[in-house]
């Protein structure tokens, strides 16, 4: 190879390396670009709760006939009650599962989500009224109280519409003690609650939305 061909080559490797060289820099400043672009602004109104809602089920969407697993055990939705008081409501839900168990799993937004799963104590002879409640070896303190109308869907043993009185409980660390009087003469239902984290519970919608079906 002679002195002017290898000039030649020599030259033109130079001009595919500089080549190479611009291209990745330029490479380089679009990705450092794209990196520090400003994001676009988040939802000030999105609730802590909506991504788990949209993975996990909306329990504020419990209908019967939907399927509700807690802590691994699944309970079907046999009804529903939807109790207003004033401008304030809440839901709770008749589960049972395959052996039979009943329990209630209460829906309420005050303003956070809160689920409490609730277990009848038929044999309990404590009544409510005093400022504190001993039961189970435990001293409850008495949280709030009132009177609510309630609407009832599917199987609850209960009047299509009707009134209840209430009287909650609660003790620290989180147990809840309530207790209910259906209509004006209803004697004291009394049944222990506690709190679920919102990622125990998974919803498995079964019935089709209201006007859909």
């Amino acid at each position: 190879m002679n002195g002017t061909l290898t000039y030649l080559v020599t030259g033109l490797g130079c001009l595919v390396a500089v080549a190479g060289l611009a291209v990745a820099v330029i490479m380089w400043r679009r990705a450092r670009r794209q990196s520090t672009a400003p994001s676009a602004p988040a939802d000030p109104f999105r609730q802590p709760d909506d991504d788990a809602d949209a993975m996990r089920g909306d329990p504020r969407k419990l209908r019967p006939g939907d399927i509700v697993e807690i802590r691994g055990s699944s309970y079907g939705v046999r009804g529903s009650l939807h109790f207003t008081e004033g401008d304030w409501g809440w839901a709770e839900h008749l589960l049972d599962d395959v052996q039979g168990v009943k329990r209630w799993l209460s829906v309420e937004e005050d303003p956070d989500l809160e689920l409490v799963l609730w277990t009848a104590e038929p044999g309990a002879t404590v009544t409510p009224g005093a400022p504190t409640v001993d039961f189970d070896g435990r001293r409850f303190a008495s949280d709030e109280s009132g009177r609510a109308r309630y609407t009832a869907t599917g199987t609850t043993g209960l009047n299509p519409t009707g009134t209840v009185r209430y009287h909650d409980y609660q003790a620290p660390g989180g147990a809840r003690l309530s207790f209910e009087a259906y209509g004006d003469s209803g004697s004291w239902e009394v049944a222990r609650g506690e709190v679920l984290r919102r990622p125990e519970v998974m919803i498995y919608p079964q019935s089709a939305p209201e006007g859909k079906r």
